[in-house]
């Protein structure tokens, strides 16, 4: 009989939901304005366009579009990655229209300006309570 997957949890509560589904994909949560449709990440009490102060919660993603990267040459805080090569960086146009930063999945060179990216979860630690602890990222969508 196989064992339970751990349950996963979020490394900050608020930024993106985790589906059930291990195999579903992860969506991040942002806001809308109702007054001028502004969609925001991450969740907003004010909308930045126009200061309204009624904003709808929304799901946002899986999927973007690289608008720029970087490398930094470091371990990824709080992992339990074995690499000390470091990870890239890279901000997302999503298609609700907010740019997000985040990290990215793969190597140093798999990465170009302009490419298909889709949201992903990491596991970076396991905490006391034996759940895993997750951020997300972002994947070349050729490789995910």
């Amino acid at each position: 009989m196989s064992e339970a997957p751990a349950q996963r949890v979020p490394i900050e509560p608020g930024f993106f939901a985790i589906p059930d589904d291990p195999e579903a994909a992860p969506r991040l949560l942002g806001s809308r304005c109702r007054d001028c449709g502004e969609v925001l990440f991450p969740r907003r009490a004010i909308c930045a366009r126009c200061l309204h102060p009624e904003l709808e919660d929304v799901e946002l993603g899986p999927r973007g579009t690289l608008y720029t990267w970087t490398w930094v040459h470091f371990p990824l805080f709080g992992t339990l990655r074995a690499d000390a090569g470091g990870y890239g960086v890279g901000q997302i146009d999503l298609p609700e229209g907010p740019r997000v930063q985040a990290v990215l999945s793969g190597g140093q060179g798999d990465f170009r300006i302009g490419m298909d990216m889709v949201l992903e979860l990491e596991t970076l630690r396991e905490n006391k309570q034996g759940q895993q602890v997750v951020i997300f990222r972002f994947a070349p969508l050729a490789s995910a």
